[in-house]
């Protein structure tokens, strides 16, 4: 029961558009009495005058040096990071969108209640915090959202959804980083045991 009133963020960020190939999502999972270290533990490693990270507008070497060196970092053993590659392809591109944030959430619940060892009743008390986009904001989408809320397995975990700017936060910064990395799978630059072992995420 105690995991049940823990709170948890879940952010997530995506790399591509919703129903074109190769769209995938980042997700950063913790518990959100550990976000502030981990928010830290980034912050650190980032030039002073550093604002946001914008993945696509930064090298492959940049922004893998930066996942090497947060994975030796003090960040959370809990901590869930997952690239999810969007399996959800019909309907509308908010649909698609929405589609594939709920089964990623329903995955990184399932890894996140394994790797913490919660038993019992399971996750609860999740606030999903989404980048600010035309697909999370179009009312197709927040819809599909809020029926999953009510109905949908792991999903049910959610309680709180909120959209915001991904300046505002390190680590839905770090879901977009984490979305990106998709793109060196698909160049054969990397794979998903290289991003697994060297960066700690989880490729899916």
């Amino acid at each position: 029961m105690a995991a049940q009133n823990k709170r948890i963020l879940c952010f997530i960020d995506e790399c591509g558009t919703a129903g074109e190939p190769g769209f995938a999502l980042g997700c950063v999972m913790a518990w959100a009495r550990e976000c502030g270290r981990a928010d830290k533990s980034l912050s650190d490693l980032l030039e002073p005058n550093a604002n946001e990270l914008h993945a696509a507008n930064l090298s492959r070497e940049y922004l893998q040096s930066l996942l090497a060196r947060f994975a030796q970092t003090d960040r959370p053993e809990g901590m869930i990071l997952m690239n999810r590659l969007g399996t959800v392809t019909e309907g509308t591109a908010p649909a698609i969108y929405a589609g594939n944030v709920i089964e990623t959430v329903k995955v990184a619940v399932g890894q996140f209640r394994k790797l913490n060892r919660i038993r019992g009743q399971g996750v609860g008390n999740v606030e999903l915090i989404l980048d600010l986009n035309h697909h999370n904001t179009d009312p197709e989408c927040q819809r599909m959202i809020s029926e999953a809320c009510q109905h949908d397995g792991r999903f049910k975990a959610v309680n709180r959804i909120s959209q915001i700017d991904s300046a505002a936060s390190r680590l839905l910064q770090l879901a977009d980083v984490i979305a990106y990395a998709r793109t060196w799978i698909h160049k054969g630059e990397e794979n998903a045991k290289g991003l697994h072992e060297n960066y700690g995420i989880r490729v899916l």
